[in-house]
């Protein structure tokens, strides 16, 4: 059986804009004004996930897909702080930040390692991989980090090197444990690169 599993990273918010910890905030009047008109240029689909984050359920919306919300598609919990900049974090507490860059099973933050955030989008991943046809889910940036790191048995500080840009798409088809991988393609008028969050180093 073959699947197709496509990853829409979500529209430009004031929390990617402002290099924060992603915090609920709504999308901003540029990244929803993208996302609709990007909605004509999605191939039909048999099903439509969604992450229950702000941005990305309003990101599905202004796509027009009538998505259903799914708790393992939550972004990666980053504790106390959440809805910090990143700078304003490194500056407070530049231990505990490099901590967490360097080792994938840290959590100083008090949320979620990068590891187990990993392996809960890759367990999501191998279960929609049951479903035929084809399905899209508009996920969190990281969550298409996380899926890409696992389909292609990187190791876990690949996390931090794969760039995902708003409102592009990631393709996965073939099967569990078999997947190709199609990276970010953009969807209509989004521009490649566009609001790119700045990446630790």
């Amino acid at each position: 059986m073959t699947s197709r599993v496509t990853l829409i990273s979500p529209a430009i918010s004031a929390a990617l804009r402002e290099a924060r910890f992603d915090d609920g905030c709504p999308l901003d009047a540029a990244g929803l004004r993208l996302a609709r008109s990007a909605a004509g240029t999605l191939t039909a689909v048999d099903r439509a996930w969604v992450s229950p984050a702000v941005r990305c359920r309003e990101t599905a919306e202004a796509l027009g897909l009538d998505a259903v919300p799914v708790p393992e598609l939550t972004g990666l919990d980053t504790g106390r702080w959440r809805g910090a900049a990143l700078a304003e974090v490194s500056a407070k507490e530049p231990e505990a930040v490099a901590l967490w860059l360097a080792d994938p099973t840290s959590a100083p933050h008090g949320g979620e390692s990068v590891r187990e955030f990993c392996d809960r989008i890759a367990a999501w991943l191998a279960s929609a991989a049951r479903f035929e046809g084809r399905t899209v889910a508009v996920v969190d940036p990281e969550a298409v980090r996380a899926a890409v790191v696992r389909t292609l048995g990187a190791p876990d500080p690949a996390f931090w090197r794969i760039d995902v840009p708003p409102l592009t798409a990631t393709e996965f088809s073939g099967r569990s444990g078999r997947w190709n991988v199609r990276l970010g393609q953009p969807l209509g008028g989004a521009r490649p690169g566009a609001g790119r969050l700045p990446e630790p180093s």
